[in-house]
């Protein structure tokens, strides 16, 4: 699984020398190399034309909504919608993490109105989970995304499972993405429970319940005032179905199934964010659709780096890897995905020794 960089590729940028002498650590001298190549400036032309497209596609959308109003093609617009309100989804994850600009404030309030009033999905709920993940990504009872749900991610908490349970987790791998469909419900719930729960802390709390509202029963509103309620059940199924399956599917690859660092593991930050990530073998259509996660390694060691460029960053990262004898994980997206599926049923079966015995785990550093 490991990569290393192609004999044609186009710009090779040498990081290893100026690793070498740092006193201080390696990943130092790595982020100092992406920040004199200029790759940690914000891009905010790109995102300013990323939103434009995308809000331009979702205006057709609502406008072959209303020529289709009460036929079943309607179902076709439900599914770009599924779609579209995805990419909103990925700007508000690159808002949150400071990519578009400089102003935090200006970052958080922009995010917040995409999330909540666009997507309909709880701003201050993601970004307490996601912070969590960033900073210990699949370490066991600090990373949120591998906690049991539906899917068990961690081999002992399959021990002692019976009857219906134990079926299902045999299975889960094959389940996983037919699960997916189900997704865009559950973030829609985490958002109310989120911002409706009084005994936690909710940034923005007021504010956040008034755009939710605003946004879901505006929403739901529209889609029943001009469709037959089984048209308009079944508009929201395909809307929702597909909104979760493509959220899913691109956040799925990047960890499942990568080495999970022990409780009380103690690893230096680079072996950490890129043992336990996967980058997705792309190019720039890869990088639009799944919204920069492709590049799930550079994201996690410089999360405040524009989408447009992760690219040129991963060059840096994979050579400089290389010379660190670290394993940096990159594949194609559908050998991810049977990767995850095959890693999901191995944790399910609960079978003897590690499922993903793979080098990078050999090489984590971690001490107990």
């Amino acid at each position: 699984m490991s990569s290393s960089l192609s004999a044609d590729s186009a710009r090779v940028i040498k990081t290893g020398p100026r690793g070498v002498g740092n006193p201080i650590s390696e990943f130092a001298a790595l982020l100092r190399t992406v920040r004199e190549a200029g790759l940690l400036r914000r891009s905010r032309s790109f995102y300013i034309i990323t939103f434009a497209v995308i809000t331009i596609a979702m205006v057709a959308a609502w406008f072959g909504f209303a020529m289709l109003a009460g036929t079943w093609y309607v179902l076709l617009i439900a599914a770009a919608m599924g779609i579209i309100f995805t990419q909103y989804a990925f700007l508000t994850h690159e808002l949150a993490h400071r990519q578009v600009f400089d102003s935090s404030k200006l970052n958080d309030t922009l995010g917040r109105v995409l999330a909540d009033l666009v997507v309909g999905i709880s701003y201050a709920w993601w970004m307490n989970k996601h912070s969590r993940h960033h900073a210990n990504p699949n370490t066991v009872d600090k990373d949120p995304d591998i906690e049991t749900d539906f899917i068990i991610f961690q081999k002992e908490k399959a021990v002692g499972l019976k009857g219906i349970t134990k079926f299902m987790a045999n299975r889960q791998g094959y389940l996983f993405f037919p699960a997916l469909l189900l997704e865009g419900f559950n973030l829609h719930s985490h958002a109310f429970q989120e911002v409706f729960n009084l005994k936690k802390k909710v940034d923005k709390r007021s504010l956040e319940i008034a755009l939710l509202l605003v946004r879901n029963i505006g929403y739901l509103a529209v889609v029943f005032t001009f469709l037959p309620v089984g048209m308009a059940f079944a508009f929201l199924a395909v809307q929702m179905g597909i909104f979760g399956l493509y959220m899913g599917a691109s956040f799925a690859p990047n960890h499942k199934g990568m080495p999970i660092l022990p409780k009380g593991s103690k690893v230096d930050y680079l072996r950490r964010q890129v043992l336990t990530s996967r980058n997705i073998r792309s190019g720039h259509f890869m990088n639009h659709f799944m919204g920069g996660l492709n590049y799930q390694i550079e994201h996690h060691l410089f999360p405040t780096m524009p989408r447009p460029h992760l690219r040129r960053a991963a060059e840096m990262v994979k050579e400089y890897c290389k010379t660190k004898d670290i394993s940096y994980t990159e594949v194609g997206l559908v050998t991810s995905y049977g990767i995850v599926i095959r890693y999901l049923n191995e944790v399910g079966l609960g079978a003897d020794g590690d499922p993903f015995d793979c080098p990078a785990a050999g090489r984590t550093g971690y001490t107990g």
